[in-house]
């Protein structure tokens, strides 16, 4: 389903594809730049919960970028994994986006964030148990058939681990994958982050990933503390430039995926325009060179 031409909110499907290269989270600070430079990026992606009022000033913006670049639209409230039902005005939020917008690409976290009436500023970890899969599948389900579309489900940060997980994360992402049909977003600075902070392979985990699902990747910076005991410990911070050892996890990946719609995520801290396009335009020479596929250099 899509808006009428003549609708007051329609938005003219341009540039609907996600291209298989380096893209921008979409800031309100740079929007104007961006409008008046008009820079060779492959997309932009926004946060689904910015864009939830009717109109005003966000609305004009993004169709503004939307009229010359594809979008990814990325949900981060829906609360997947929470205990309770998905909230229904929420995901019909998310479906008008979905149809005003056209997003080539729609994702969400595997996480939960609510609790009867309390939202928390957080993405929250799951136990990977029968019971919990089982919520997520069905969640996942109705989320896909409310949308009509196929989602993207984004693989966690941890930060600890649940005594009464019965399966591993890998499994209990193949196994989503295999219910409700939906597909994986691999957050490379994620698997970083968590194969750090519980001293695990961050190479063996890639190697083991169900890249046959994989629509997107995602690389962000991360913040290095320690924990209690002196031990490495890092926090998915967004704040800062991709990591050396990130980088080269991207490589990695790209050898067995091949080119994927690749996101600079950079949330905190936000730098000026050019300082994110130089981090995308990294991206695009790492996945020009690895799968040997020459980047389209035009909008």
């Amino acid at each position: 389903m899509t808006s009428s031409p003549h609708s007051p909110t329609a938005v003219p499907r341009i540039a609907p594809d996600v291209p298989a290269r380096a893209g921008a989270g979409l800031k309100a600070e740079h929007v104007a730049e961006i409008l008046d430079t008009r820079p060779a990026i492959g997309f932009f992606e926004v946060h689904a919960e910015n864009y939830m009022g009717g109109g005003g000033a966000p609305h004009r913006q993004l169709q503004a970028i939307r009229r010359d670049y594809p979008l990814s639209l990325h949900g981060v409230g829906l609360s997947i994994g929470g205990d309770g039902p998905l909230d229904r005005d929420h995901l019909q939020r998310l479906q008008a986006l979905n149809t005003r917008y056209e997003p080539g690409l729609f994702s969400e976290h595997l996480a939960w964030s609510t609790h009867d009436t309390t939202y928390y500023n957080d993405l929250l970890p799951v136990p990977y148990t029968q019971v919990t899969l089982q919520r997520v599948c069905d969640h996942i389900d109705e989320v896909q058939e409310v949308m009509g579309r196929r989602m993207l489900l984004e693989n966690p940060s941890t930060y600890v681990a649940f005594d009464r997980s019965t399966m591993g994360e890998l499994d209990f992402l193949r196994e989503i994958t295999r219910r409700t049909g939906c597909g994986l977003l691999l957050d490379v600075n994620n698997v970083h982050v968590s194969c750090v902070n519980h001293q695990s392979s961050a190479e063996a985990y890639i190697e083991a990933f169900p890249m046959e699902a994989v629509g997107e990747l995602h690389l962000g910076g991360h913040a290095p503390d320690t924990d209690d005991d002196g031990r490495p410990l890092l926090i998915d911070a967004h704040d800062r430039a991709v990591d050396a050892t990130v980088w080269k996890l991207y490589e990695r990946v790209l050898k067995r995926t091949g080119p994927l719609p690749t996101l600079i995520e950079w949330d905190n801290d936000v730098p000026a325009w050019p300082v994110l396009q130089s981090q995308a335009q990294a991206a695009d020479r790492i996945l020009e060179r690895v799968t040997g596929v020459e980047l389209k250099r035009a909008i």
